[in-house]
């Protein structure tokens, strides 16, 4: 009797999951890519926080310098955040175009929020009818800007872009890269089924009239993070104007993965800090049963050494269901946008991933946080 329990509970977070999943894969069919238009006549402000960023600061200008779009519509603005290091100098020393721009956040200025703050701040002092965010370890292709708001019309708000590590020859940077992807298209294609969920702060554009439609980040500026899918989620649930997703690959931003397993640890973590916080409980609901979903491999992986062997059929055809699902969503990814990504570490990522979830899911919902040398809570 108990393991017929127990195996119907296993299961039915196995069809949850599964859902969730070809719901993904639904919505990564529906995306579709835009067509190249003449540059808006709306000024574009792009805001670049940075902390202590001092090793990739150049890199990024340089990138931001090479951007293939009118220098007169658009303007940059570097937010400096309490930086420690010579990043501020770095900029000014460096900078060639003059619609380039330091401001530094006052230290008075909404303390708890800290990168928010500082995307904030840049907003108050931008001049542009549209916000692009970006990140200051970040690099662009040349027509990246014009690629990512070629999504703009009149009904959209909000546009998420792709964001995608840079690989190297390592073993740990292959899997981050993979997995980073699985993430990023897991947020398109909820954004492609009408869900909007989940996007990176690393590549998004919104109307600064829509921000301030929503109240910005006022509900949500006690949390460290969440400057990105706060407010998305916001404007696709309150507001009347479309939220879309850049399937272009000249709109990806390239940014360098983890060196090592604490700063990976550390990342996650922050990441997972907002589920619980979202303001649609029915989300909240779902995204803990996908957290008891792993949770429960786990379990039926112990029951089954100590208790019974009946929990082997349980777990296996739950992985194996997982992994041919999500290698769907993965390869349907490569086919659309990630053309280079590469499959070849998928099974051994797969089965990090598990005790990962479990792990950082748990210290993100209930421990503080590490970033930028700063010690947080939520």
């Amino acid at each position: 009797m108990l393991n017929n329990l127990l195996a119907a509970i296993f299961f039915s977070l196995l069809i949850h999951y599964i859902i969730f999943l070809l719901r993904i894969f639904n919505g990564l069919s529906k995306l579709k890519k835009s067509k190249p238009k003449n540059v808006s006549d709306e000024f574009i402000s792009v805001i670049i926080p940075f902390r202590n960023e001092s090793e990739n600061i150049l890199a990024n200008l340089k990138s931001i310098e090479e951007q293939e779009y009118p220098k007169n519509k658009f303007e940059i603005l570097y937010v400096n955040d309490s930086s420690e290091d010579n990043s501020v100098e770095h900029i000014l020393k460096n900078r060639t175009l003059e619609n380039i721009k330091v401001i530094n956040v006052p230290k008075d200025f909404s303390t708890n929020a800290h990168k928010k703050r500082a995307v904030r701040y840049g907003i108050e002092n931008s001049t542009g009818e549209i916000i692009v965010t970006t990140d200051a370890d970040c690099i662009y292709e040349k027509e990246w800007l014009k690629t990512l708001l070629n999504n703009f019309d009149n009904q959209t708000g909000f546009i998420s872009g792709p964001v995608e590590f840079i690989e190297n020859e390592k073993l740990f940077s292959k899997i981050q890269k993979l997995e980073f992807a699985g993430l990023v298209l897991t947020g398109a294609g909820l954004i492609g089924a009408k869900h909007p969920t989940i996007c990176n702060a690393a590549n998004i554009a919104y109307r600064k009239n829509v921000f301030e439609l929503v109240n910005g980040f006022n509900d949500n500026m006690n949390f460290s993070s969440g400057d990105d899918e706060f407010l998305m989620q916001k404007i696709a649930k309150d507001t009347a104007y479309k939220v879309k997703f850049s399937l272009e690959e000249n709109s990806i931003v390239k940014t360098n993965a983890n060196k090592t397993v604490r700063d990976f640890y550390h990342q996650r973590k922050r990441w997972a800090s907002k589920g619980l916080f979202y303001s649609d409980n029915t989300l909240v609901l779902k995204l803990i049963m996908i957290y008891l979903f792993h949770v429960g491999l786990v379990i039926q992986l112990a029951i089954a050494i100590i208790l019974s062997s009946y929990f082997w059929i349980t777990l296996s055809i739950s992985i194996v269901l997982k992994l041919i699902t999500e290698f769907m969503i993965m390869n349907k990814g490569r086919k659309i946008l990630f053309r280079k990504l590469s499959l070849s570490t998928f099974l051994f990522t797969e089965f990090l991933q598990i005790p990962y979830i479990i792990f950082a899911g748990l210290m993100g919902s209930f421990g503080n946080i590490l970033w930028k040398d700063r010690r947080l809570t939520r």
